[in-house]
């Protein structure tokens, strides 16, 4: 092999290897988002009587077993390792810890080496980490509470807007219009349906969730986004029913989706598009 790409090669990987430890620990991190803000949601909103404790920050207090309380030492909060020495369980209690921390750990770590992959060394690669991160917190947040939580879509609007404004992956007029149309489409589907069903079809959340991607990619990529989300969330509905895992009629988040449409369309989505057209054209 010739040694100049070969020491390309071995910076690559190196780059993804470090990557993937980093965003490990910031999977750890979105373990502890996902977990305590959709209960500050609940707890803010519920009747003074029935609140009960006030329920932990993002920040403090540090991770502890939801029984036992047991704050957890160091050793046992290393990301995907310490679920593995610890057979899944709490050190102290016994009791399950569930899978969902270590798969959102290594979900985590692998998009966010994908990322790195397609985009290299650049300002951007950051700017498409943070949003692929907030789309993990919010697709599991909604997945489990369909919930869409204010304190992360109103942010990664902004980052969207800011991001455009440094010149990131669409000029800020487009950002802008991307950020009203996305708002906006789910709106109109919202209270069509509304009107012809009597029954909401999305949250207040998806129209905003939906905007803040379009402040990242803007406007014109925006279809294809409502194409792959509602494909893809119509193909699992589907499978749901047939697998008797969901009845017809019953409500499906669509956070998930459109976060998977707009990590997609971030990446790839000149390329999506022209496959839509190529199928169109059939």
């Amino acid at each position: 092999m010739n040694p100049a790409l070969d020491m390309l090669l071995r910076e690559d990987i190196t780059l993804w290897i470090i990557t993937g430890i980093y965003s490990l620990l910031v999977g750890s991190f979105l373990n502890v988002v996902i977990a305590r803000i959709p209960r500050q949601i609940i707890w803010s909103g519920a009747e003074k009587s029935a609140r009960g404790e006030k329920p932990p920050g993002i920040v403090w207090p540090g991770s502890h077993c939801p029984r036992c309380k047991h704050p957890l030492s160091w050793f046992e909060n290393v990301p995907l390792l310490s679920f593995l020495v610890l057979g899944g369980r709490c050190r102290h209690c016994h009791i399950s810890i569930s899978i969902r921390y270590p798969m959102i750990e290594a979900l985590c770590a692998a998009l966010s080496v994908v990322v790195v992959m397609k985009l290299g060394v650049q300002w951007l690669t950051l700017a498409a980490l943070v949003f692929t991160w907030f789309l993990i917190a919010l697709a599991f947040i909604d997945f489990e509470h369909f919930l869409l939580p204010d304190k992360l879509t109103i942010p990664l609007i902004f980052l969207g807007l800011i991001t455009s404004a440094l010149g990131g992956f669409t000029d800020l007029t487009s950002s802008l219009i991307g950020v009203i149309a996305g708002y906006l489409s789910l709106w109109i589907v919202y209270q069509i349906h509304r009107l012809l069903t009597g029954k909401e079809g999305f949250g207040f959340g998806d129209f905003k969730m939906l905007a803040a991607i379009g402040g990242f990619i803007g406007w014109q990529l925006l279809p294809t986004v409502v194409l792959l989300s509602a494909g893809t969330g119509a193909v699992a509905g589907t499978i749901m029913i047939l697998l008797q895992r969901h009845q017809r009629g019953q409500l499906v988040p669509f956070g998930p989706y459109l976060a998977g449409g707009g990590w997609l369309t971030l990446l790839w989505g000149p390329e999506l598009n022209e496959w839509f057209y190529s199928i169109i054209a059939l």
